[in-house]
C-alpha cells in the first residue's frame, strides 16, 4: 500500500486530536495497528500470524507476516524450518521471527474504514473517560443544575455536558422538581459505565448542608468556623454544630449572619428547611445543653462510661425540647452521639422523691435488723457471764468417815 489514506495529513489530524481532546497521539496509532491486524485476519486469512505497521512520518501502512524459527515445524503458518530461515538471511538463530510484507492491494479501503471507527471509538472512550475524571474528584461537592426531565419519579438534571441522575431516596419529601428549574445538588457518586459517566446526586445529604454553608459563609471557606457536625430530617429541621479557631469570631454569629441573612438565604435553597446553628463544645454538658436548642435547660447530669445523658428542662419548655413527634430531642441526640432522657423539673422531683423514700425504708430496714442483732448479743453475753459465775463459785467439801465420828462423839458427851 502506498498509503494513499494515511499520508501526512491524516498524521497532522492525528496531532490535533491529541490536543483537542486529549488524546495520545502514539494510543491511537497503536489501536489503529491492532484493528488493522484483525480486519486483515477477517479478510485474507484469520489463523496467519501478523503484524500491521503504521509509518510515524508518512503515514503508510505495511502488514507483515510472522514466523518463528524453529528446529522442527508444527504449525506451517507460524514457524518455518532454521535452514530455510538462513537461506533467506545467514543470520537467523532459532527463536527468531522472519517477518515479510503481505499487505494485500486492495487493503486501502479496508484500512481507511479501520482507521475511521477507531479513532472515533477512541474520541469517544476519551470524551467519556474526560467526563468521568472531571466529576468523579468533585465527589462530596455541590454542583448546579438544570432539572431536564422525571421519569419513574427519578429526576435527570443538567450538568452541562452530562446529566446527573436524582434517585428517589435522595429527593427532599414534598418537593417538587419542574423542568428548566436550576437546582443545587451534592454529587455522592461516580460510576463509570460502558455507556459513560453515571453521576448520582442528593438533595437530602448532610453534605449538603455542609458545602451551602461553605459557599454562603467566608469564614468556613477561610478555615477560621469549623463545622463539627451536622445532622438533617430533609425538607423539615436541621441542626449544624460550630466552632470558632478564632476567640474574637463568634461561630454562629458567623454562620447566621446580619438579621439572618446567610442562614436564611440557606432555608431558601432548601425549600424552608428549618436550620439551627449551636456552638460546638468539647465539654459534654454545654455541648448537649446547647443541642437541645430552643429549648432552655437547667441542668445536663452526665453518665461518662455509657454516654448517657440526662437533660432536666422547665415545666413550661418539656414540649419543646422534646419537639414534634420527638424530632428535637432525636437530632440532639444525633448531632451529640449520647443517648438523652428529658425530664421536666417536676418530674424529676418526683423520680427524686421516690429515690429518697426508698433510701429512707431501706434505711429502717437496716436499722431493726442491727437492733435485733444487738439484742441477741447481748442475750448471749449473760448467758455467757451466768455460765462462768457458776464456775467460779466455791463447792462444799465433802467429809470423810473419822470426820463424822468424831462429829458424833462430840455430840454425845455434850
Amino acid at each position: 500500500m502506498s498509503g494513499e489514506f494515511m499520508n501526512s495529513d491524516f498524521l497532522d489530524a492525528l496531532k490535533d486530536l491529541e490536543k483537542e481532546k486529549g488524546i495520545s497521539m502514539e494510543v491511537l496509532l497503536e489501536a489503529i495497528e491492532a484493528a488493522l491486524i484483525s480486519a486483515y485476519k477477517k479478510n485474507f486469512g484469520y489463523c496467519q500470524n501478523v503484524r500491521a505497521e503504521v509509518n510515524r512520518e508518512t503515514g503508510e501502512i505495511r502488514i507483515f507476516f510472522r514466523k518463528e524459527v524453529v528446529e522442527e515445524v508444527k504449525n506451517e503458518h507460524g514457524e518455518i524450518l532454521l535452514e530455510k530461515a538462513r537461506e533467506l538471511d545467514p543470520d537467523f538463530e532459532l527463536g527468531d521471527i522472519l517477518e515479510s510484507e503481505v499487505t494485500p492491494r486492495s487493503f486501502g479501503r479496508i484500512a481507511a474504514q479501520t482507521a475511521k471507527q477507531v479513532v472515533m471509538q477512541r474520541i469517544r472512550e476519551a470524551e467519556r473517560n474526560v467526563v468521568y475524571d472531571n466529576y468523579v474528584s468533585r465527589e462530596n461537592d455541590i454542583i448546579t443544575g438544570t432539572v431536564v426531565r422525571v421519569e419513574n419519579h427519578h429526576v435527570y438534571i443538567d450538568l452541562g455536558k452530562v446529566e446527573a441522575l436524582l434517585p428517589p431516596n435522595e429527593q427532599m419529601p414534598h418537593e417538587t422538581y419542574i423542568p428548566g428549574e436550576r437546582i443545587k445538588v451534592l454529587i455522592t457518586e461516580v460510576r463509570k459505565t460502558t455507556k459513560g459517566a453515571q453521576i448520582l446526586v442528593s438533595r437530602t445529604h448532610t453534605g449538603l448542608l455542609s458545602r451551602l454553608f461553605e459557599m454562603e459563609v467566608p469564614e468556613i471557606y477561610d478555615g477560621i468556623v469549623e463545622i463539627k457536625a451536622v445532622v438533617r430530617e430533609p425538607g423539615a429541621r436541621s441542626k449544624i454544630a460550630v466552632f470558632s479557631n478564632n476567640e474574637n469570631v463568634d461561630p454562629v454569629g458567623a454562620c447566621v449572619g446580619a438579621k439572618g441573612m446567610r442562614v436564611q438565604s440557606i432555608v431558601n435553597e432548601l425549600n424552608g428547611e428549618k436550620i439551627e446553628v449551636i456552638k460546638w463544645s468539647e465539654n459534654p454538658e454545654e455541648f448537649i445543653s446547647s443541642a437541645m436548642s430552643p429549648a432552655k435547660v437547667v441542668e445536663v447530669l452526665i453518665d461518662e462510661p455509657n454516654k448517657f445523658a440526662q437533660v432536666i428542662v422547665p415545666d413550661y419548655q418539656l414540649s419543646l425540647a422534646i419537639g414534634k413527634e420527638g424530632q428535637n430531642a432525636r437530632l440532639a441526640a444525633r448531632l451529640t452521639g449520647w443517648k438523652i432522657d428529658i425530664k421536666s423539673e417536676s418530674q424529676m422531683e418526683a423520680v427524686w422523691e421516690e429515690e429518697q423514700q426508698k433510701d429512707a425504708e431501706a434505711g429502717a430496714s437496716q436499722l431493726t435488723d442491727e437492733e435485733a442483732w444487738l439484742a441477741e448479743e447481748t442475750e448471749e453475753k449473760v448467758v455467757a457471764e451466768e455460765s462462768k459465775a457458776a464456775e467460779t463459785k466455791p463447792k462444799a467439801k465433802r467429809k470423810t468417815k473419822a470426820e463424822k465420828e468424831a462429829e458424833a462423839a462430840a455430840l454425845a458427851a455434850e
